[in-house]
């Protein structure tokens, strides 16, 4: 409230400790998707309530907090969307050129079926009315919102030792039908969550030489945009 007492709108602003910075960075630099090295093991509803309850405190604009969560846990439902899964899988390994496609068949990726826990994050674009503050000039930033709870959800999950997979290689729509969520309803993050007994140390697929990670330096720009390097 806009009348509040400073005692009662402000805390500290003070900076972590070094232990928790370590922490915090210890999470942001040894986060990695995880594609299918679930183990069997279930995540208890308590650990999966803290893991929403830091996504339900990510920055949203407006404070519109346009989430929400569908947890799926139902053997049936999640092989449905697996089928899902490897249709648009198939489409898309047909997208790469020949030299590729048999690099791009062998990562695994079956954790919709192998992980406990599959979460849903959607946007619900209608949240706060019409006229959102902070949104008026920029109607995506509802989505960029929601981008950031799943954000907050990635680093309290590898903090709690559970591996995360992102699954974005499925069709909005059929995943929209599939799940009963209405047209107003954007899908922002399909996930997989399960606990794993190891982790890559550097992203599986710079490991797998997909892919390097860019030198930050050739990606900070001064005062304005400048021709980026050309990647190797």
């Amino acid at each position: 409230m806009l009348n509040q007492s400073n005692s009662e709108a402000f805390g500290e602003a003070e900076a972590f400790s070094a232990e928790e910075r370590a922490a915090l960075y210890k999470a942001i630099y040894t986060r990695r998707d995880v594609r299918d090295e679930f183990l069997p093991r279930p995540v208890p509803d308590d650990v999966l309530k803290r893991l929403l309850d830091a996504a339900h405190h990510a920055p949203s604009v407006g404070f519109m907090q346009p989430w929400n969560f569908i947890v799926i846990r139902d053997e049936s439902r999640r092989a449905h969307i697996h089928s899902l899964f490897t249709k648009a899988n198939e489409e898309a390994a047909a997208m790469f050129a020949p030299d590729r496609q048999a690099l791009y068949r062998s990562l695994k990726l079956e954790g919709i079926r192998k992980a406990p826990v599959n979460l849903c994050i959607t946007c619900d674009r209608t949240r706060g009315g019409k006229v959102v503050l902070g949104r008026t000039h920029n109607p995506q930033m509802d989505l960029y919102s929601t981008v950031c709870a799943v954000q907050n959800l990635l680093l309290a999950a590898r903090a709690e030792g559970i591996g995360v997979g992102w699954v974005s290689i499925v069709h909005d729509d059929a995943l929209q039908q599939a799940l009963s969520i209405p047209s107003h309803v954007a899908i922002v993050a399909y996930l997989c969550l399960g606990y794993i007994d190891q982790h890559y140390l550097k992203p599986e697929l710079e490991v797998k030489g997909w892919r390097s990670r860019l030198p930050l330096d050739d990606l900070i720009f001064e005062e304005q945009w400048q021709e980026p390097r050309e990647p190797k």
